[in-house]
């Protein structure tokens, strides 16, 4: 019967809830990428595309080894400076910050399907696609994020270091990007490989 009630639920308005800084922000970045993205025809260069390629699965082992598997489920352990090293490639792909992508995927397997699931199905298509990542209270609780299930990451200083400053990372990396191939390196090293990673942001 709980079963029944939660298919049944009202739905979630896009525009109808509380927003809050953090949910304008994902909406304006996730615009800002695609809209760019459709400059890639007009920049295209075959050093850009490599460059792109492996960029694109060096952030992919980033998110899952580090991030899901390391990190979320502690499948295995390898060297600290390594874990670091791989959690860093990650952070690039502007999925998120590890505290952020570890808390949200550990909700989701000890929710799943359900309505405490951060992407849960029972809410829509359109929720669970997209819609979740631009509902920041619906993940965390609050603003600042109640982090309940990531203590084991909080302890560590250079993880919360990367929970406050990842955007920031990505940004300098388009600052170089664009310093050493202009524009082709900067629509198609930065921003086509970025958006091609996302597929990856709901494991």
């Amino acid at each position: 019967m709980a079963r029944l009630l939660w298919v049944v639920q009202k739905p979630v308005y896009f525009l109808g809830r509380q927003w809050n800084g953090v949910d304008i922000a994902s909406v304006f970045t996730l615009t800002a990428i695609h809209l760019l993205a459709l400059l890639a025809p007009f920049y295209f260069t075959w050093s850009a595309f490599w460059l792109a390629v492996v960029l694109y699965y060096v952030t992919g082992v980033g998110i899952t080894l580090s991030f899901h598997r390391n990190l979320a489920h502690k499948s295995f352990k390898i060297p600290k400076w390594l874990e670091y090293f791989f959690a860093y490639c990650a952070v690039h792909s502007l999925q998120g910050s590890p505290l952020e992508w570890v808390s949200s995927h550990r909700s989701h397997h000890q929710f799943t399907d359900t309505p405490s699931d951060p992407h849960t199905p029972l809410k829509g298509f359109w929720f669970s696609h997209i819609g979740w990542i631009f509902d920041f209270r619906k993940r965390f609780g609050s603003y600042d994020g109640r982090l309940y299930n990531v203590g084991d990451l909080k302890k560590q200083s250079y993880y919360k270091f990367l929970h406050y400053t990842y955007p920031y990372h990505c940004i300098a990396c388009g600052v170089v990007l664009y310093r050493i191939g202009g524009m082709p390196y900067l629509v198609w090293a930065l921003v086509i490989w970025i958006a091609s990673s996302w597929r990856r942001l709901a494991q």
